[in-house]
């Protein structure tokens, strides 16, 4: 039998399930930060700055590619496909802060302010993602140029095609229940 849908279920059930996986998500957000602010990014690495980058993208498309799997499987695939969500975003900001944080140190006058702190870059990332834009904080170099356009591009490939396939892969997910359900009831 396939699980009951979010709107199928008991309130008191389904205030537990959602409460359960906000609060993984949560978790799983400051975690991130966490490391973010941890980890020690400052030091010397043999990985140019746009190595880094694409070795970053390629995790994230790993995690990406990951939790849409763990929707298209999940008991509550609706539910799976908001953590699932709430994981990736700040994942692919961080990504990025760490991007910027890290061309900030390694390069000098990559943005118009001398140095970004760790906050400075998140900051930065947030501000870009939202198209905020308050401008004091921009990119000046040649390079910081091409990364914070790049990240223009991808928030939009993001907010379009990213939760595009979080919601196509908790409708599989739903529909697949509902046909193993099918089959589970009819006599052999």
């Amino acid at each position: 039998m396939a699980a009951p849908t979010i709107h199928e279920m008991e309130p008191r059930q389904r205030r537990r399930v959602l409460a359960a996986a906000l609060l993984r998500a949560l978790l799983t957000a400051i975690v991130l930060v966490a490391l973010y602010y941890l980890l020690p990014l400052d030091n010397e690495w043999r990985l140019s700055s746009a190595m880094r980058a694409v070795v970053g993208l390629a995790l994230f498309v790993a995690v990406l590619i990951w939790q849409i799997r763990r929707v298209l499987s999940a008991r509550h695939p609706e539910i799976r496909a908001v953590e699932a969500l709430a994981t990736t975003l700040p994942l692919f900001l961080l990504l990025f802060a760490t991007t910027y944080f890290l061309m900030s140190v390694h390069g000098s006058g990559a943005f118009s302010q001398e140095h970004l702190s760790r906050t400075d870059a998140l900051y930065l990332t947030v501000t870009i993602f939202a198209t905020v834009g308050f401008g004091d904080i921009s990119a000046v170099s040649q390079a910081a140029r091409v990364a914070v356009m790049f990240q223009m591009l991808l928030d939009l490939v993001i907010l379009g095609v990213g939760i595009n396939a979080f919601v196509s892969a908790a409708r599989v997910g739903r529909q697949r229940q509902s046909a193993t359900e099918e089959a589970g009831s009819d006599p052999p």
